[in-house]
């Protein structure tokens, strides 16, 4: 088996390979930006992963498995648009280096293309693969339209919540493993457990996201720390501190959440200051770990050599020990 790292030089390796030189400029050239950004590849790389633990090749699963990422690609570029974001991986995002209207059309494009790739998957799994592919599309728009729909509803649950980040963040890396095993030729069972392995890996990946985006460096982090305070996103650990509060801080916190006229650095400051006091970095920390622990519980129930097993459990360690 090739090696998790080995797998992402393999994909950036083929991205610097795609050619997207094409007319008109402004639609094209925004695709080309985007995709050089750099990024960790990691949903590309994990389709190959599990390509390679019932397969001994993975390039069969490559063009699909860089489907995934301009598909990755394309949901970025239109966040950025909905959440305003300046800085995407330390640099100008799109809709700010161009304009809103080329980001919209460029990652219309980027989305077409994405299913092009999908589609060379080999003919015996494509139905299927193309199957998944496009469910974890839905989903993810979903998880989106929840997100938003949380910024103006004044009840979030925690259980909504999860469920939210499920379908923005985890069933992508879920589709990725489960797409990448059937083309290595696993059994839908198998297929599944990986899908179920990624889904809850994802999870705790987009919850340790929501606590480096309050407490990581923006340097490492790739963009700007507090955002989604700034942008008053309904996070774990708003959620969580919102449980915990007593009335006064409750208040507090909402009506930050609800300004308009505070300086931008003072409301960080301030909520962070919550934040803290009902520790909920540890509460956030522990509830990673609960998704990290069911993680490793599927993948422990796949019933493949365990030396097969390794790349995937040095991956979930490495996301438990992300600082950026």
């Amino acid at each position: 088996m090739e090696k998790l790292e080995a797998l992402q030089k393999k994909i950036r390796e083929r991205i610097a390979g795609l050619e997207y030189s094409r007319q008109p400029e402004n639609l094209y050239k925004p695709i080309d930006y985007t995709l050089n950004l750099g990024g960790k590849r990691l949903r590309p790389a994990l389709c190959l992963l599990a390509c390679d633990m019932f397969s001994d090749s993975n390039d069969k699963a490559l063009e699909t498995a860089i489907g995934i990422e301009i598909f990755h690609n394309f949901t970025l570029l239109h966040d950025d648009i909905m959440d305003e974001a300046p800085i995407r991986r330390g640099k100008e995002t799109v809709y700010k280096k161009w304009n809103s209207n080329v980001a919209i059309l460029s990652g219309d494009t980027m989305m077409a293309l994405s299913y092009e790739f999908v589609m060379r998957a080999p003919e015996n799994v494509r139905y299927e693969v193309f199957k998944i592919f496009n469910q974890t599309a839905i989903e993810v728009c979903e998880g989106q339209q929840y997100d938003m729909d949380f910024e103006t509803q004044e009840q979030v649950t925690l259980e909504a919540y999860i469920e939210m980040i499920r379908l923005k963040t985890a069933v992508l890396l879920a589709g990725s493993l489960q797409i990448g095993a059937l083309i290595g030729g696993a059994d839908k069972t198998s297929a599944e457990i990986l899908y179920k392995f990624g889904e809850q890996i994802g999870i705790a990946f987009q919850l340790k996201d929501d606590l480096l985006d309050a407490y990581s460096d923006v340097e490492k982090f790739g963009k700007t720390t507090g955002g989604d305070i700034l942008e008053n996103k309904k996070t774990f650990l708003f959620l969580k501190t919102l449980e915990l509060a007593n009335s006064e801080d409750r208040k507090t916190l909402l009506e930050l959440y609800q300004s308009v006229d505070v300086d931008p650095k003072d409301k960080v400051s301030r909520v962070k200051a919550i934040f803290n006091s009902y520790e909920i970095q540890k509460h956030t920390e522990n509830e990673i770990e609960k998704y990290y622990r069911l993680a490793l519980d599927s993948l422990e129930s796949l019933k493949v050599a365990e030396d097969r097993k390794t790349e995937l459990l040095r991956f979930a360690n490495q996301l438990k020990r992300r600082e950026f």
